[in-house]
């Protein structure tokens, strides 16, 4: 939505369709919403997994998710997400010759600082990650973790600490430990975590849609009635 007068009048009209309740719902989860920090997960296959980190950065807060779909696609579970993508800002990285590159590319162009989950020799706890910057944190898949690009490109890797005899914990259960100890130090440390006055706009518009049956007539007859106008 790059018009910001369309945006303006669209959200209006669309607010008319949900209840002040929803609304002022919609806008208490927006003012806690974060891109300080986002989210990768680099093929991971089995969908009850990736739908219940989907389900946990929605409960945590985090607005974007990406998929890396080198070999395995994203598809989702909605039991287990509960409807949490229609929150989130899902961004799919599967037309590259190496998605992985392509998305960590583009993520340390925008300023985030990769960091893998890892049993890498140089990896440092949770508590001793430094949150002040933004950070993209990557997760491998179930069964060999990151890959060697990842790797590669890794700014850091976090570990989280073990005492019994597995040696791994499930992605979805590291994924949610990880978002829990990161955001309560973001939410805790960082003064401006907080999405900006564009970004808010922006995404209380979809969820405004993701909130009314039937939006796809709605915004088409918000259209024709708005280009008749101009």
């Amino acid at each position: 939505m790059s018009d910001p007068a369309y945006q303006k009048a669209l959200t209006a009209y669309l607010e008319g369709f949900v209840s002040e309740r929803r609304r002022d719902r919609l806008r208490e989860v927006l003012a806690e919403r974060t891109r300080h920090m986002t989210l990768v997960l680099e093929d991971v296959y089995q969908s009850h997994n990736f739908s219940a980190v989907l389900r946990s950065a929605d409960i945590f807060g985090i607005q974007d998710v990406h998929f890396i779909e080198n070999r395995n696609s994203y598809k989702i579970s909605e039991d287990v997400s509960m409807g949490s993508t229609q929150w989130l800002s899902i961004n799919r990285y599967q037309q590259h010759e190496n998605n992985t590159k392509a998305c960590l590319s583009d993520l340390k162009a925008r300023g985030y600082r990769i960091v893998a989950t890892s049993l890498h020799k140089n990896s440092i706890s949770l508590e001793e990650l430094d949150v002040n910057t933004p950070l993209a944190l990557v997760f491998g898949t179930e069964l060999t973790g990151i890959t060697s690009d990842v790797e590669e490109m890794a700014d850091e890797f976090i570990k989280l600490p073990m005492y019994g005899f597995t040696e791994s914990f499930n992605i979805s259960v590291c994924a949610a430990l990880c978002m829990h100890s990161l955001s309560t130090r973001i939410r805790r440390e960082v003064p401006h975590y907080r999405l900006n006055d564009s970004e808010k706009a922006e995404i209380y518009t979809e969820w405004l849609k993701a909130s009314i049956r039937k939006q796809e007539l709605i915004v088409k007859e918000f259209d024709t009635n708005y280009q008749a106008g101009q």
